[in-house]
């Protein structure tokens, strides 16, 4: 598998299921613990339609920022890091589905200025997929004969992304070429040994390290904390160039044209194709020897013969039927592939 992420099938927010499902991170004694005692409150309306729980905790398990986060009675507490600042964030449902409203508290250590006020406002907005019109794709998706199937179980899920590029990166480099296990294992111990407990709203939440840290932790300290062989030279090269200053932010991705996003993301230590499909806020096809399986099946009828040779025959003909709309068609299904079997009658697995 080349530079994949999450293993089977994921996105750019956090893993699949067997990750979620996995032991919970809590706050150690060692841990450095950040209080987040500043905050502010916002509202953000999502275009409808819109549904809260499918688009904050994905039918596959995926969690929003971080396997630690928090989610009980429609609202969630989360923690991420941006611009190497430390931020607690709690996000609940006040709307329904076709009049969605959701309430955002952020924590921080110190009062915002003004403009970086207005920008967490916005960027956390865009990370939950406020401002996704999904009316053309429901529209395309009518007309599919496969995405039909899911549309109408996913009804309002919107897509999301991680405002945080290292911990997406992380996350790419520390599932390739490993059993589901081992980089549960990985991923735990790094976050770990390695993150910042944030302790807000009477939560505590341990965080994702950040490249700021991690660029100076040496090659050989991450491979015996975190047994993680080559892994840890592709990390710490990648912590150093984050730091390097020069490489655009997720807002700036976000308004890159999508090609040129792509090709920003492929300078980075660790990241390849079908990663940067995914880390990328612009999405892509990732089709990997996982997703290959589930694609092909749906595509052709049958699994491939031989996973790798098949990928690029797949990934072109998921470009080809569903052109701008291939990533939220990829990303509907791969929720959707327990429903998705039974109604086609054929078996779809992730790993």
């Amino acid at each position: 598998m080349e530079k994949e992420k999450y293993v089977s099938i994921i996105y750019r927010g956090q893993p699949h299921q067997s990750l979620a499902q996995s032991r919970p991170i809590t706050a150690s004694s060692a841990s450095a613990m950040a209080k987040l005692t500043r905050s502010f409150e916002f509202e953000v309306k999502p275009l409808p339609p819109y549904d809260f729980r499918l688009t904050i905790k994905k039918p596959a398990g995926w969690s929003l920022f971080g396997p630690a986060e928090i989610y009980e009675d429609e609202t969630l507490w989360t923690v991420t890091n941006i611009d190497g600042a430390l931020v607690g964030v709690k996000f609940s449902s006040k709307g329904t589905i076709e009049n969605p409203r959701v309430l955002v508290r952020v924590f921080l250590k110190k009062k915002p200025a003004r403009a970086e006020k207005e920008r967490l406002k916005r960027l956390l907005a865009q990370a939950i997929g406020a401002d996704q019109d999904l009316r053309q794709f429901y529209s395309v998706a009518k007309r599919d004969k496969i995405l039909k199937h899911v549309i109408g179980d996913l009804y309002g899920m919107h897509d999301t992304f991680s405002p945080n590029i290292f911990s997406e990166a992380v996350l790419a480099i520390l599932l390739q070429m490993a059993p589901l296990k081992r980089s549960t294992t990985m991923m735990a111990s790094f976050i770990d040994v390695y993150g910042e407990v944030a302790n807000f709203d009477g939560k505590r939440i341990k965080a994702w390290p950040t490249s700021r840290r991690m660029a100076g932790v040496s090659i050989g300290e991450l491979k015996r904390t975190c047994n993680m062989g080559y892994r840890a030279k592709s990390i710490v090269k990648l912590a150093k160039r984050l730091e390097a200053g020069d490489f655009p932010t997720v807002e700036q991705l976000k308004d890159m044209d999508p090609a040129r996003a792509k090709e920003r993301l492929l300078e980075l230590p660790g990241v390849g194709d079908y990663s940067a499909d995914i880390v990328s806020p612009q999405g892509g096809f990732p089709i990997d020897v996982w997703s290959v399986e589930v694609f092909g099946k749906l595509f052709f009828r049958k699994k491939p013969t031989n996973n790798r040779l098949a990928i690029e025959r797949v990934k072109k003909e998921g470009l080809k039927r569903w052109g701008k709309w291939a990533w939220m068609a990829f990303f509907y299904v791969v929720q959707d592939l327990g429903n998705l079997s039974r109604k086609l009658g054929i078996k779809l697995r992730l790993a």
